[in-house]
């Protein structure tokens, strides 16, 4: 049965601006230093998930800082509280708050303020994308030679080099088809900013709920498709992430084909991108 997901919409823009206030008097504290900036992240979670169980107590609740899930009868929020996390440790304004919210498998409402841009983007399943009140749609570019594409980050850690592999080829066949490529260190800012055309479409190969949950509500609900790396609709269980309009995601669907090809990665492996 389908949900009317608008009524949450009031309190879910609520809860990101209750976020956001927390986030900007933070910042002075928080700034370069690591512990500091969990710590936000941490309060931001704190804060939402109490002002959410209180709203609507019996919507689940998927948080990333402390990992704490309340699951609800089939519908759940997925909160990312501090997306990214680096840049905003390096006091980049590239970062922000990603409040999703999911029935069974399926992304139905997102909300993502980047508060040092004065930027918020909403949507409601069935009714359209917006920026800050304004109906967005994603771009019409729908030539590879003409896309600038957003790629996710890479791994660190000791087993980077070997997961890197796939995503190194992929920003390689990128570099020689597409017109330009971008990373912007955050999945709400890569998914948001492909349904307001600012960039034409991204590629994530590895992500988890909370990272997605928002903006592939509103990049659906501005056009684009978003789909696993097998092709498959994106769902919660996703293992990768591809947004763009049809056409661009056939041609990014065999581009990341042919790189994995590259690396001697012939079969799906999911562990290889988590």
């Amino acid at each position: 049965m389908a949900i009317d997901a608008r009524p949450f919409l009031p309190i879910a823009e609520h809860a990101v601006s209750i976020a956001g206030e927390i986030i900007k008097t933070k910042i002075v504290t928080a700034r370069g230093d690591r512990d500091s900036a969990t710590a936000v992240g941490k309060a931001v979670e704190h804060a939402l998930r109490e002002f959410l169980s209180r709203e609507i107590p019996e919507i689940g609740f998927l948080g990333e800082k402390e990992r704490v899930t309340r699951i609800g009868a089939g519908l759940m929020w997925a909160l990312d509280s501090m997306g990214s996390a680096v840049n905003f440790l390096h006091g980049m304004p590239l970062c922000g708050v990603s409040l999703g919210l999911w029935h069974q498998d399926d992304a139905i409402l997102g909300v993502i303020d980047l508060p040092f841009l004065d930027l918020r983007y909403t949507a409601a399943r069935g009714f359209g994308a917006q920026a800050n009140g304004s109906r967005i749609q994603i771009s019409g570019v729908r030539d590879l030679e003409a896309a600038v594409v957003a790629v996710g980050d890479y791994v660190v850690g000791p087993d980077g080099p070997e997961r890197n592999k796939p995503r190194l080829a992929v920003t390689r066949e990128l570099a020689a088809r597409a017109q330009r490529v971008r990373m912007f260190g955050s999945a709400a800012i890569d998914l948001a900013w492909v349904a307001d055309g600012k960039i034409d479409a991204n590629i994530m190969l590895s992500n988890n709920q909370w990272d997605t949950a928002a903006g592939v509500a509103i990049a659906r609900e501005a056009g684009a498709v978003v789909v696993d790396v097998d092709g498959s609709p994106h769902t919660m269980t996703a293992y990768t992430t591809i947004a763009a309009s049809p056409e661009l995601v056939v041609d990014l669907l065999e581009l990341v084909a042919e790189a994995r090809k590259s690396t001697g990665q012939c079969q799906y492996a999911a562990d290889y991108y988590l």
